[in-house]
C-alpha cells in the first residue's frame, strides 16, 4: 500500500485517493496536468508504484520531494528532510519506472529552510544527476537566492513556487524566465481567492438575510452550467432518450 496522509480533520487520505483525484482532473481538462506526489508515498519501492499509478491516471508528470514523513507545506517551518542519497535513489527509480519517456519527473528539495541554500543546491545537483527532468528548489527567500539557483543550474528547467504570503518573493513570468525558471506554479491563488469571496459572500448573506444586492461578483448561473458541462449532458439526453 501507499503510505497515508491526514486531511485537516485528522482522517487518513491514502495515496490511492490522490491518484483517483488526479485521474478525475486529467479527464476533465484538455491541458497537461502536473501532480504533487508528496514524498512518493514511501520508500523507493513505493515510488515505483506511485509513478506507474499516476502515469496510468493520465497526468503529464509528478513532483516528488525529499521531506520526511509526515510532510508539511513547503512554506512552513519545521520541515525535516531525508538523506539526500535516499532521495536520489527515489528519483532514479521514478525515472526507470515510467513507461512514457515524456512523463515528467520533477525533483523537489525542501532543504533550504532548515539546512540552508548551499545544501539545497547540493541536493539539486544530486537529483539532477539521478535523472530528474526538472528541479524544484523549494522556498528560496530572496530574489538573489533565486538568481543564484538559476546560475547554478543554467540550462536546467527549474520550477518556481509562487505562494501568495509565502516565503518566496512573487515574481512575474518575464522575470522568472530571465533568471532561469521555466515553470511557475501558483498553488494557493485559487483557494485564497475563493476563500476571500466566500467569506465576503456569506458574511453579507448573514447580515442582509438575502443574496440580493450583495457586493460580490458572481459567476453567471447559466455560464457556470456551461462550464460544468450541462450543455453536453442536455445534448446527450436529446440524442439518446
Amino acid at each position: 500500500r501507499f503510505d497515508l496522509r491526514r486531511d485537516r480533520e485528522g482522517h487518513f487520505v491514502a495515496g490511492e485517493e490522490m491518484v483517483a483525484n488526479a485521474r478525475y482532473i486529467a479527464e476533465a481538462v484538455e491541458i497537461p496536468v502536473i501532480v504533487d506526489a508528496d514524498t512518493g508515498y514511501g520508500n523507493a519501492l513505493n515510488v515505483m508504484r506511485t509513478v506507474r499509478a499516476f502515469e496510468q491516471a493520465g497526468v503529464a508528470g509528478i513532483h516528488i520531494e525529499d521531506q520526511d514523513w509526515p510532510k508539511k507545506c513547503g512554506h512552513m517551518l519545521g520541515r525535516r528532510v531525508i538523506a539526500a542519497e535516499d532521495m536520489a535513489a527515489k528519483i532514479r527509480v521514478a525515472c526507470e519506472a515510467r513507461v512514457d519517456p515524456n512523463f515528467l519527473i520533477i525533483a523537489r528539495t525542501d532543504a533550504r529552510t532548515t539546512l540552508g541554500p548551499d545544501e539545497a543546491l547540493r541536493r539539486g545537483e544530486l537529483y539532477r544527476n539521478a535523472g530528474a527532468d526538472l528541479l524544484f528548489i523549494e522556498s528560496p527567500e530572496t530574489v538573489e537566492e533565486m538568481e543564484r539557483i538559476g546560475r547554478t543550474f543554467a540550462g536546467v528547467p527549474l520550477v518556481a513556487n509562487m505562494v501568495e504570503g509565502g516565503r518566496t518573493p512573487l515574481l512575474d513570468a518575464a522575470t522568472l524566465e530571465r533568471i532561469g525558471y521555466r515553470l511557475a506554479i501558483f498553488p494557493a491563488l485559487g483557494f485564497l481567492a475563493a476563500g476571500a469571496v466566500l467569506d465576503k459572500a456569506y458574511r453579507g448573506l448573514r447580515e442582509k438575510g438575502s443574496s440580493v444586492g450583495l457586493d460580490v461578483e458572481l459567476y453567471p448561473f447559466k455560464a457556470f452550467g456551461e462550464l460544468m458541462g450541462f450543455n453536453r449532458i442536455s445534448e446527450f439526453d436529446r440524442k439518446y432518450r
